[in-house]
């Protein structure tokens, strides 16, 4: 199939994906349009819950494999939208609409590469494509769902908004929930023990403490405490105090040895919500990295979370599209961002696996 044919068939796919409601969990309409229009350019699409994948024509199961993954979902529209969210209206060469910058723009660029690739043969790699539900909340029933029933993963393309430099690390994160214990009494009174005050002694702690290891990409791991809750009314001592600190990790540890950190140096109790979206990164001479050097690529870390925390392979991170204008009233991308991706992403492949 022709370059131009996809490219445009790839737009006309993205508009439709704009027109169908995806919040997450409810993406069952647009991986009905995804499979639907893999099908109908002669595709096999298969179809786990609201994922859908396919492999490329001449599928070898005695080659390695690469994972071009984006998702579909999106989060649900601010109450600053002026435009119908779900009108793709396309004005100064921008397309306007829910979804379009992310992913949407990354998930057609990376199909439109995987369509041009899916019937030659005698590549070094296979080419599995997938489009994924509930990255929005790193759901269970996303990437996570599908990554076990796919063929084995040797590294992956990730497409999220990055202006086509790749993210070659990702921070992690991990909330972890603190309770401080006191003794409730008079606040006239001296004779008891103040939660507040405890907690402040773990929060002290948690602004200050330094991590020793801080990554060239990444930085250190961060931590802010990010709420507080204690007291009942003005004249009560409280006997507990609440706090939430969303911790940011680097590569160099996983989101159990940080929780084991910061519990050995604290006194009030903590629970991690949860330990799986680690950090993730790839080595700066893996294939793909080496080959996003000879195109010029810009190499940095990135500091929000993608689906590279839920793959347990190498990956990198790059799309089209701009990150900060992720989750903005009236979204859109450039159009001629998502023909870039298109030539970016096929260039690095081509780099790969020819």
């Amino acid at each position: 199939m022709m370059a131009e044919v996809i490219e445009n068939s790839c737009i006309g796919l993205l508009k439709k994906l704009i027109e169908t409601p995806s919040f997450s969990k409810e993406e069952n309409k647009t991986a009905d349009i995804i499979q639907s229009f893999l099908s109908a350019n002669q595709i096999n699409a298969k179809r786990a819950l609201n994922n859908v994948w396919a492999v490329n024509k001449y599928f070898d199961p005695e080659k390695p494999s690469i994972l071009l993954n984006s998702h579909h979902d999106t989060v649900k529209p601010n109450s600053s939208y002026i435009r119908d969210p779900f009108e793709p209206k396309v004005e100064d060469g921008r397309l306007y609409g829910l979804g379009s910058n992310d992913a949407g723009g990354c998930l057609v660029s990376l199909l439109a590469t995987f369509m041009q690739f899916y019937e030659q043969e005698h590549l070094k790699y296979n080419l599995i494509f997938s489009a994924t539900a509930e990255e929005e909340i790193s759901g269970s029933n996303g990437i996570s769902y599908l990554y076990p029933m796919l063929p084995s993963i040797d590294f992956a393309i990730v497409g999220e908004p990055t202006q086509m430099k790749m993210a070659i690390a990702e921070k992690g994160l991990m909330v972890i929930n603190g309770c401080a214990h006191g003794k409730a009494g008079h606040a006239a009174h001296g004779n008891t023990t103040n939660a507040i005050y405890e907690a402040l002694k773990d929060i002290e702690w948690i602004s200050n403490y330094e991590f020793a290891k801080s990554s060239t990409f990444l930085g250190p791991v961060k931590m802010s405490v990010t709420q507080v809750t204690a007291g009942s009314q003005h004249n009560v001592i409280p006997d507990r105090c609440a706090f939430v600190i969303d911790v940011r990790t680097n590569e160099y540890y996983n989101n159990e040895e940080v929780f084991k950190i910061i519990e050995q140096h604290t006194h009030s109790q903590l629970k991690a919500r949860s330990y799986r979206l680690n950090s993730s990164s790839i080595a700066v001479d893996h294939p793909a990295v080496l080959a996003g050097k000879q195109l010029g690529l810009e190499l940095y870390g990135s500091p929000t979370l993608s689906d590279q925390a839920l793959l347990t392979c190498p990956s990198i991170k790059i799309g089209p599209g701009i990150s900060t204008n992720s989750h903005i009233a009236d979204e859109f991308i450039e159009i001629k961002a998502i023909y870039k991706g298109i030539e970016i992403y096929t260039s690095l492949l081509n780099t790969i696996i020819k």
